[in-house]
């Protein structure tokens, strides 16, 4: 039945919008969305940045309630070494393929001028395997692994003074390649009231040096409130364990000090909770996202530039 022509109105981008007389159908689309991604799967590659005992090990372990049991790094590499590690894990009935990569080194030589370039190039050699992918007569992407980094959790020693050079200027040097969560490792060595400070000195600084971290999105009715504040708590002060210690009649995950323990999941402790749940549970997929749309799109329109490609409009203008 064909839709009554008096439910349209006018669009200024050319097209009309009409009222459906009856069921359809494709309100259902939605759904078999969903399933279709439940079936296929997903995958998440997060890049942990930082110097060797920063805690970055503990805390992926902490954050995805897994021990992956990687290797004790060495203080005496003469380089940055990155590894990568891939694990299929199962919540429920999801299946997600997980990529840590490490900066084994990182900080660790005497002149640590380079030490960024070895993570840039990694970065720039996955946005490069996607790119070849895609450029192929016959494309895989659907089953094609995508190796990507989506975030990077970069670790900042909990010196109490200010970021290190190292660290501004590798951020500097990956903003506009990855999305970066700045975190506090191991917060647990400073109190409470150096802890503020110091967030606040390190947010000063990125922003003075006009370094790009990744925004929690507030675009979206659903999370604009959460997204919001949690920004405002950034950089999140974590401390990660996979030990138990009973606190009453609880098991918990903490850490045990002679001067008291601190609970990983107590918000007043740290802001363990805080990055899981934004970091997981709320925006996994805009990081996703956001490395395809910007961060990968960036790199594809500069390499396709220098294979010679450009975009011409009707008049066989070059458009920029």
């Amino acid at each position: 039945m064909a839709a009554s022509h008096s439910g349209w109105q006018p669009q200024y981008d050319g097209y009309r919008t009409l009222s459906l007389s009856g069921h359809v159908g494709f309100a259902s689309l939605p759904d078999q969305l969903v399933k279709k991604s439940i079936k296929q799967g997903f995958c998440f590659n997060i890049l942990c940045i930082g110097e060797t005992g920063s805690g970055k090990s503990t805390l992926i372990s902490s954050l995805f309630n897994t021990d992956f049991d990687d290797p004790v790094s060495t203080h005496f590499l003469p380089s940055v070494r990155l590894r990568a590690q891939t694990y299929k894990l199962q919540e429920s009935n999801v299946h997600l393929k997980l990529t840590i990569v490490n900066t084994v080194g990182f900080g660790d030589q005497m002149n640590k001028e380079d030490n960024y370039q070895p993570i840039v190039d990694y970065i720039d050699t996955q946005f490069e395997a996607y790119l070849q992918e895609e450029l192929e007569v016959k494309r895989s992407l659907f089953c094609y692994h995508d190796t990507r980094i989506h975030v990077c959790l970069y670790f900042i020693s909990p010196t109490g003074h200010s970021l290190k050079s190292l660290d501004l200027l590798t951020m500097k040097r990956l903003d506009s390649k990855v999305n970066i969560i700045p975190i506090i490792g191991k917060a647990d060595s400073i109190s409470k009231t150096e802890l503020q400070k110091f967030k606040n000195k390190i947010m000063n600084e990125l922003i003075n040096n006009d370094v790009q971290i990744y925004q929690f999105p507030t675009d979206d009715e659903t999370v604009s409130e959460i997204n919001t504040i949690m920004n405002g708590h950034l950089p999140f002060a974590v401390v990660g364990s996979m030990e138990e210690v009973k606190i009453g009649k609880k098991m918990v995950r903490a850490r045990q000090y002679p001067w008291g323990i601190v609970q990983v999941e107590n918000e007043s402790h740290c802001d363990f909770v805080k990055l899981r749940k934004m970091l997981i549970c709320t925006n996994m997929e805009d990081l996703r996202e956001q490395t395809h749309v910007r961060h990968y799109e960036l790199y594809r329109r500069c390499r396709l530039e220098e294979m010679g490609f450009r975009d011409i409009d009707t008049e066989n203008r070059t458009v920029r």
